[in-house]
């Protein structure tokens, strides 16, 4: 039986073995995938994998077993490969069968050539997903998810762990099995090699001999993709602008990679979040052959199709965009370490039911913690709870049912307010955003991903965001100015963002909607420009005289595992399921009634409509999944509250908010 070190470091060696044991059987695809389906189930074993999200490429072992925690950024065209090939040694004739699954070049031993004409030949189809570390995700997801895999990996002295701690010695020291100088080499210095593949390759046919029966490393590879067409320009190096990774949001850093995807792709589409398992590709051959197709100006126009840059986006260098092979991938319903990946197994619903039995405490903690960090308003601090576990649950025709975006109104502008709040709300959500909306931004940001057809590609914009991510958007710096017309498409598409929880990206010739479901708090001085479900009119009780300093406090004061309690209680409460008796139904029907007959002009099916939303997850904060007549009068006893203070407000300023 094979050992860990095996699965771990050797994936390709274990899936040698079942292609041998079953060739020509075609179940062996399904039986590999079989195996690391039950290699990581046991104890605990997908925390064992490296992740790229934590480790270096250049840390890694080149062809190991690693996951990626990721969002599709972009889907690429289909690709053609050869899954099963036969190679023939010209001086005795030996035939021997390969598989090319998992794979980016095709292998040989000494002395042997593919024969392309072999009738054994099974040309295979593979999607290729351009992948990117969540957007916005919050510095503490990475540590905590770090620090778990770091805990497994030093943690556990007993001998059925040795195997492992000796296997995985990629993760804590460069690689040495693979070409000696690339972990010594610069970022920088990878791409300068990738733009120069004639120093590169002359660095791997140095280190390119073969011993014996190991398949890694022997005469120079061939390119498995029959697709792969070389562009008719030539592209000189000195011209080439840098790479641009497309992340949709500024600032973020982590590695990109192209994830080929073998089984079942349709099920994932653009801007899923994934998880996935597969071999690591950074094999810098690919780089040379990229780099001869682009040079190359022989070949025919006609079958020439992919352009240039077309050719330099799909195709970047290995050594800044990995290439993982995927054997296994799920989509994630959240991306909180501090959760169960699934909370419908019988483990999960054991950590569900425990956290749920403290729910109270949690509960009127958090709502402690709010009010101190909106300047002890407790009302507004309810309702950012509220807000903060709200999502979309369902789509009724076009209507996103279950968004609750709320504008924090009366913020004060002078005291940096809204950039203070927005890090307290970073500290507890997995996935956030701060969009500080100005004219400048708006007329020169890009928020809408558009496709750029010369290179083939579906360049990212600022709302290109995973589900559930908190956007924070700042309207306390903006000032009088005139929009063009990009700013006017921009804040046409924040609109559409909150009414409809949808983004139409472009294409050019037409524009697609593209749904999702994004939390949105709009802090502003007035009411916002922007339309949002639920004003609240935010009345501080303290003005603190160093706001950055009181803010700062606050997170200080709080234990950390008060503030894990806090970051569970928001992510699980969303994933709660929620319903409503016809007895409650009911009831709540004929309140409604009797209120519209006591104030038929004020109270409205909107009205309805949002009681029924804070209803709902006010029910939720409190760890109930139906309706209860305790919590219906609640609900109407805050929007009674909340609207009270609008209309004070009102009065005071001699205007509407």
């Amino acid at each position: 039986m094979p050992c860990v070190g095996d699965w771990l470091n050797s994936p390709l060696s274990i899936v040698q073995g079942i292609f041998a044991q079953n060739v020509p059987n075609s179940d062996w695809e399904k039986k590999v995938t079989e195996f690391f389906k039950e290699k990581l189930k046991e104890n605990n074993a997908t925390n064992w994998v490296p992740s790229l999200n934590d480790v270096p490429v250049h840390y890694l072992k080149p062809n190991s077993l690693v996951k990626f925690r990721c969002m599709v950024q972009d889907m690429f065209d289909p690709e053609f490969y050869m899954g099963v090939y036969e190679t023939v040694d010209p001086n005795t004739n030996a035939r021997v069968l390969h598989f090319g699954k998992y794979r980016d070049v095709a292998e040989c031993g000494p002395q042997q050539e593919i024969d392309l004409n072999s009738p054994q030949t099974v040309t295979s189809e593979r999607q290729t997903f351009y992948c990117v570390p969540v957007p916005g995700e919050s510095a503490w997801v990475k540590e905590i998810s770090f620090f778990t895999e770091l805990v497994l990996f030093c943690g556990f002295l007993n001998p059925q762990f040795h195997a492992y701690i000796s296997a995985s010695q990629a993760r804590v020291s460069p690689s040495t099995s693979y070409t000696p100088s690339r972990h010594k080499r610069s970022y920088e210095e990878d791409e300068d090699m990738d733009l120069h593949p004639s120093k590169q390759k002359e660095q791997h046919m140095g280190n390119s001999c073969c011993s014996g029966g190991d398949i890694h490393g022997c005469v120079e590879p061939k390119r498995l993709e029959t697709e792969a067409s070389a562009g008719h320009h030539v592209i000189s190096p000195n011209c080439s602008p840098p790479l641009d990774l497309n992340f949709p949001l500024p600032g973020e850093k982590g590695p990109a990679c192209l994830v080929k995807v073998y089984e079942s792709w349709d099920s994932f589409k653009v801007n899923d979040v994934l998880e996935v398992f597969g071999v690591l590709s950074v094999d810098p051959v690919l780089s040379i052959v990229n780099s001869e197709e682009r040079d190359s100006s022989t070949l025919d126009p006609m079958e020439c199709m992919d352009t240039a840059e077309e050719q330099r986006v799909h195709s970047p260098p290995a050594s800044l965009v990995p290439r993982i092979h995927v054997i296994l991938a799920q989509k994630l319903q959240h991306i909180n370490p501090l959760l169960p990946a699934c909370l419908k197994e019988e483990e999960s619903k054991t950590f569900v039911s425990n956290f749920m039995s403290e729910l109270s405490p949690v509960r009127a903690e958090l709502l402690g913690f709010l009010t101190h960090a909106l300047l002890g308003d407790s009302l507004a601090a309810e309702y950012l709870i509220l807000h903060l576990i709200s999502t979309v649950y369902a789509r009724r025709d076009v209507l996103p049912l279950g968004k609750f975006a709320v504008n924090l109104s009366g913020c004060p502008r002078s005291s940096a307010f809204s950039e203070h709040l927005y890090r307290l709300i970073q500290q507890l959500v997995p996935a956030s955003f701060h969009l500080r909306m100005s004219i400048e931004s708006m007329n020169h940001s890009r928020f809408i991903p558009h496709k750029d057809y010369t290179a083939n590609r579906l360049v990212s914009g600022l709302l290109q965001l995973a589900s559930n991510t908190s956007l924070v958007i700042d309207e306390t710096q903006l000032e009088q100015g005139q929009l063009d017309t990009a700013g006017v498409h921009n804040v046409t598409a924040l609109g559409n963002l909150i009414t409809w929880q949808k983004v139409d990206y472009d294409f050019g010739y037409h524009r697609m909607e593209f749904p999702c479901n994004i939390n949105v708090l709009i802090t502003s001085e007035g009411r916002s420009l922007l339309p949002s479900d639920c004003q609240v009119h935010l009345q501080p009780q303290i003005i603190p005289p160093n706001m950055e300093e009181y803010m700062s406090s606050l997170l200080t004061a709080v234990l950390p595992s008060v503030l894990n309690k806090f970051r569970i209680y928001l992510s699980l409460l969303r994933l709660l399921d929620y319903s409503i008796s016809d007895e409650v139904t009911k009831a709540v029907e004929e309140d409604f009634v009797e209120m519209r007959k006591n104030d038929p002009e004020s109270v409205t099916a909107d009205d309805l409509h949002k009681m029924l939303l804070v209803a709902r997850f006010l029910s939720l904060s409190a760890g109930q999944t139906t309706l209860s007549r305790e919590r219906w009068l609640r609900a109407k006893q805050l929007e009674a509250l909340r609207k009270a203070r609008l209309q004070q407000q009102k009065c005071v300023n001699g205007n509407e908010l």
